[in-house]
C-alpha cells in the first residue's frame, strides 16, 4: 500500500515494537488505530513479548556497555534483531488470527546500544548521540507494510535529548479532566510523566527518573551466579533488610537533584557502576542479600524523590507500569514512600502495563505518517516540535 494510500485510511491495523534497556527481548503488540493527533482511538487485539536467548542479550549488553563490538558486530546484530523482530511480528499475528498482509504499518523502537543525551566533545565539535538497531527493512520485506524506526534522533536534532518519548501517547490515551495523573515506567531505566488536569500538552513535564531494574537485574544476576535475570515479585529483596549506609551512599547520586529536562540509561547505571556499588557494599560489611534489598529500596527512593522534588505538585495517582510493576517489594516501598496518593498498576484500571510502550510506537508510527509531530519539548527540551521517525517502505 502507498503511503498516500495508507494516509486516506483512517481506521489501520499498526505493530508496534518495542526493545528495552534491560535487553531481555521484544515486545510486540498489534493495534486498531482510528484517527491521529488528538482523535486518536486506540484497541489493542493482541500481546506478545518473546525473550532474547542468552546469549544474545549477554551480546546486546556488551555492545551497549561502549567497550565492545564495531562495525562488524554492530551491522550482525542489527540483521539478527530484524528477524528477531520478524519472529515476534510472526507469533503475534498468529495469536491474533491476523494474516501479515493485513498490516498496514509497523512502528519500531529498536534496541538502544548508546545513549548520549548531553553533548561532549568529539573530535573538535560538542556532539550529542543516540543509536538504536534492529533493521525494519526485514519487516517490510516479509510483512509488506511500511515501517517508522530511529524516532530519537529528529528530537535530537532539534536539541532535545531523544527522551523521553512515550509522553505524547500518554497524553492522548491517560489525560483526565479532573486529575493530575502521573505515569511511572519502570523498565531498564525510570521514567516518569506528569498529566495536568485538563492542561495542553505544553504543560506536560516528563523525565528519566534514574535507574529502573538495571542495578536490581544486575545484583540478582550476581546473586544467582546468572541462574536468575530478575527479582521475580520482589521476593528475594523482602527475603533481606535495607542497609541503612549504603543507601545514603546511593542517594548521593547527584542525577537525582538535576532538574528536568533531563535522561539518562545504562551508560551511567552500567558495570562500572555496580562495581563501585559492590566496592561500598564491602567497606560497610553488606551482605548480598542485603545489597538487592537496598537497590530495591533505591529504585523506589529515585520515583519518590523525583515525584516531590520535580513535578509541579503531588498527582491524584501514579500509575507504575513496566517489569518493576509486578516487583511487589519495589511497590510497597512506592506506597510507603508517598501515602498521600493512590499508587496503581495499569492493570488496575483495565489496562495492559506490558504492552504499554509497545503500543505507543505504533501510535508514534501512525502519527508520523500523518506528519503529526510526537515530541514534547518541555519533557526532552527541544527547541520545538518535529516529527519523529524515519518512513521504510
Amino acid at each position: 500500500m502507498s503511503l498516500s494510500a495508507l494516509m486516506d485510511k483512517r481506521s489501520k491495523l499498526v505493530i508496534g515494537l518495542m526493545g528495552g534497556t534491560s535487553a531481555d527481548g521484544v515486545d510486540a503488540a498489534l493495534v486498531r488505530i482510528t484517527g491521529w493527533g488528538p482523535d486518536t482511538r486506540v484497541e489493542q487485539l493482541a500481546y506478545v513479548s518473546v525473550p532474547f536467548s542468552d546469549a544474545v542479550r549477554a551480546r546486546i549488553l556488551d555492545l551497549a556497555g561502549g567497550s565492545f563490538g564495531g562495525s562488524r558486530e554492530l551491522g550482525r546484530m542489527n540483521a539478527l534483531l530484524g528477524r528477531l523482530y520478524l519472529d515476534a511480528c510472526v507469533e503475534l499475528c498468529r495469536r491474533a488470527g491476523v494474516a501479515l498482509s493485513d498490516v498496514d504499518l509497523i512502528g519500531s523502537h529498536g534496541q538502544t546500544v548508546y545513549h548520549q543525551p548531553v553533548p561532549e566533545e568529539y573530535l573538535g565539535r560538542e556532539i550529542a548521540a543516540t543509536y538504536q538497531i534492529g533493521d525494519v527493512s526485514i519487516l517490510c520485506e516479509r510483512i509488506g507494510a511500511p515501517a517508522v524506526s530511529d524516532f530519537r534522533v529528529r528530537d535530537m536534532a532539534a536539541g532535545g535529548q531523544g527522551a523521553p518519548l512515550v509522553p505524547y501517547t500518554e497524553y492522548l490515551l491517560y489525560r483526565r479532566p479532573d486529575r493530575d495523573v502521573a505515569l511511572q515506567n519502570i523498565g531498564g531505566m525510570g521514567n516518569i510523566t506528569f498529566l495536568p488536569r485538563d492542561g495542553a500538552l505544553s504543560q506536560l513535564v516528563a523525565f528519566d527518573t534514574g535507574p529502573g531494574n538495571v542495578l536490581i537485574d544486575a545484583v540478582v544476576g550476581r546473586l544467582s551466579g546468572g541462574a536468575l535475570r530478575f527479582d521475580e515479585g520482589g521476593r528475594l529483596a523482602a527475603a533481606h533488610p535495607v542497609n541503612g549506609p549504603l543507601l545514603a551512599w546511593l542517594m548521593e547520586d547527584p542525577y537525582l537533584r538535576q532538574p528536568p529536562p533531563k535522561t539518562t540509561g545504562r551508560e551511567k547505571y552500567d558495570q562500572a557502576f555496580v562495581e563501585a556499588l559492590y566496592r561500598k557494599a564491602g567497606e560497610l560489611a553488606a551482605p548480598e542479600g542485603e545489597v538487592l534489598a537496598t537497590v530495591t529500596r533505591y529504585t523506589a527512593e529515585t520515583i519518590a524523590y523525583a515525584v516531590r522534588h520535580h513535578l509541579p505538585r503531588l498527582p491524584a495517582i501514579l500509575i507504575a507500569g513496566g517489569g518493576g510493576s509486578y516487583n511487589q517489594t519495589l511497590l510497597g516501598h512506592l506506597r510507603a514512600l508517598l501515602p498521600e496518593l493512590q499508587v496503581a498498576v495499569n492493570e488496575d484500571l483495565g489496562l495492559d502495563g506490558d504492552a504499554k510502550e509497545a503500543v505507543a510506537f505504533a501510535i508514534l508510527a501512525n502519527e508520523a505518517i500523518h506528519g503529526m509531530c510526537g515530541n514534547v519539548p518541555s519533557a526532552t527540551g527541544a527547541a520545538h516540535p518535529v516529527v519523529m521517525g524515519k518512513i521504510s517502505q
